[in-house]
């Protein structure tokens, strides 16, 4: 009897661990082979839809909320939410823009990824002025929701200052 790769792939099993769709199970973890020998970790099941969006939501304006969700589940930190037409946003994307620099620095303290809309409301100047030299477009970049860096900046408040200054120079 002919085999297809697909179906010998389905149906081994090797050295105590089932080969399947790919990839092997070892020791009780999930470990997929690519055409270069290398294995890919296995990160675990995904997210609760509902755990995502629920943290994205409190995001905007919660700290205890964040604080318990992630204890829950750190892997939350930077998960994302697409409201509707590719409207995605992080946990951090919603303290920017709603100008909650406790909310987001909580988040990058516990590993959320910076970027340039949440570096302006927290005014890190340095971060705005190294993204806007690289590709000046960022400036005109519109966040979640459309929200656009200088509104970003502007909910910042005195600490963002420099940031909108600086933004609002460029269009000078």
């Amino acid at each position: 009897m002919t085999m297809t790769r697909s179906e010998f792939m389905r149906t081994i099993v090797v050295g105590g661990g089932a080969l399947a769709a790919g990839g092997f199970v070892y020791g009780g973890r999930a470990v997929a082979q690519t055409s270069g020998g290398k294995k890919k970790k296995d990160r675990g099941p995904r997210l609760s839809l509902g755990k995502v969006e629920e943290f994205v939501r409190v995001g905007h304006s919660d700290l205890d909320a964040v604080r318990s969700l992630l204890e829950e589940q750190p892997k939350l930190v930077n998960a994302a939410w697409d409201w509707g037409g590719g409207d995605w946003e992080t946990a951090l994307g919603g303290a920017a823009h709603m100008g909650r620099p406790d909310i987001a620095v909580h988040l990058l303290e516990h590993g959320a990824r910076i970027d340039v809309f949440a570096a302006a409301m927290l005014g890190k100047l340095a971060i705005v002025k190294a993204a806007v030299d690289a590709y000046s477009d960022t400036r005109h970049v519109l966040g979640p929701h459309g929200i656009p860096l200088m509104k970003h900046a502007k909910k910042g408040g005195d600490a963002a200052k420099p940031v909108v200054e600086y933004l609002e120079s460029l269009e000078k």
